[in-house]
C-alpha cells in the first residue's frame, strides 16, 4: 500500500464514527512520522520474509527507532490514518504469510517461524484475519 493514498493533501477525516461531522488538519510533522513508521514497517516485514530477522518489532521498538515516545506514535497514526499501528502490521503481515504460502514450498510451520510466530499462534492469526486457515488457503489456491 502506498502510504500517499491515505495522506491525501492537508486534511484528514478523524475515524469512520466522524467522517461526515467533523475533519481536521493534521500538521505535516504528524503526516511526516506516519510516513516514516509506514516505511519502517515495510522495512521490517521485507526482512521478516527474507529471514533476515529473528524476532517481531512492536510499536515502542519504531518508536525507538524514530525517537519518539510509543504512545505519541501510536496516537499520530490513529489521529492520521483512522487506523492503529497494529492494523498497518498484521494487513502486511496476512500478505506476506499469504505469499509465502503461495510461492513456496515452505511447510506452513515453517513459515510461522520465519514470521516470528509459534505455528499454533500463527494459524490462529491467519485464520482471525483470512478467515480460513493456513492450509486450506494454500490448498484453495493453488488448485487454481
Amino acid at each position: 500500500m502506498n502510504p500517499q493514498q491515505w495522506l491525501p493533501g492537508n486534511y484528514f477525516n478523524l475515524a469512520p464514527d466522524m467522517q461526515q461531522t467533523e475533519t481536521v488538519t493534521v500538521s505535516v510533522r504528524k503526516r511526516e512520522i506516519v510516513k516514516e513508521y509506514i516505511a519502517e514497517l515495510d522495512n521490517h516485514i521485507q526482512q521478516l520474509k527474507e529471514g533476515k530477522v529473528d524476532r517481531a518489532l512492536e510499536i515502542r521498538d519504531f518508536a525507538e527507532l524514530m525517537h519518539i515516545h510509543p504512545v505519541h506514535l501510536s496516537n499520530t497514526i490513529k489521529e492520521v490514518t483512522g487506523q492503529s499501528s497494529c492494523s498497518f502490521y498484521e494487513e502486511r503481515l496476512l500478505n506476506i504469510s499469504k505469499e509465502l504460502l503461495l510461492t513456496t514450498d515452505l511447510s506452513i510451520a515453517q513459515i510461522a517461524r520465519q514470521l516470528t510466530y509459534d505455528p499454533s499462534n500463527f494459524t490462529k492469526f491467519f485464520k482471525q484475519y483470512a478467515g480460513t486457515t493456513p492450509k486450506k488457503f494454500r490448498d484453495q489456491h493453488k488448485e487454481l
